[in-house]
């Protein structure tokens, strides 16, 4: 009997969250041709520092700090993680279309590489501090998705692309009216 008072239970269920993202169709992944350029460009968005793995670790983190406070914010910030996560896979995609390879490392142009590492994560102390920080990431992201459009010319990584931004710039919004209740 003494050891059911000591246990400690999690009364947050995630079981109807579900991906938070803009409720648009994505085009269909396709590339005109192989090109290593491109994909090493994407492999930044894979697993740089301002990647989609950065984006989903991050998250991830927050929510497992934030479900015994706050439910909803946990489950608010699970199903971003999720949309982050269909956008980790369609990136994986389209950089193997491309000819290029997943290996959690991202390819700069001189030709080095650099493995994903958790060195990249923010780990703020609380709710608001987490929210400020996934909106600069969020922010980020978009900078950098921006910049890889302008290099890039092939319409329909592209086209990805400014869909996957749109998902980015709804996930500001929200993060941004959680921070006000």
């Amino acid at each position: 009997m003494e050891e059911k008072r000591n246990v400690l239970v999690s009364t947050c269920s995630f079981r109807d969250v579900k991906p938070i993202m803009m409720d648009l169709p994505y085009p269909q992944l396709q590339v005109r041709e192989k090109n290593r350029t491109y994909a090493n460009l994407l492999s930044n968005d894979y697993a740089g520092a301002v990647s989609e793995m950065t984006a989903i670790t991050q998250y991830i983190s927050d929510e497992s700090r934030l479900f015994c406070e706050d439910c909803m914010l946990a489950k608010t910030i699970l199903g971003i993680a999720m949309a982050e996560m269909i956008h980790l896979q369609k990136l994986g995609e389209m950089i193997f279309l491309l000819g290029g390879n997943i290996d959690f490392s991202a390819r700069q142009r001189d030709g080095r590489s650099r493995m994903w590492t958790p060195q990249y994560l923010a780990v703020p102390q609380n709710a608001r501090e987490m929210l400020f920080a996934d909106i600069e990431a969020e922010r980020a992201a978009i900078n950098q998705y921006q910049a890889h459009m302008r290099m890039i010319e092939d319409n329909y990584i592209n086209a990805t692309l400014a869909r996957i931004i749109q998902d980015e710039e709804y996930h500001i919004m929200i993060l941004q009216a959680m921070g006000r209740e």
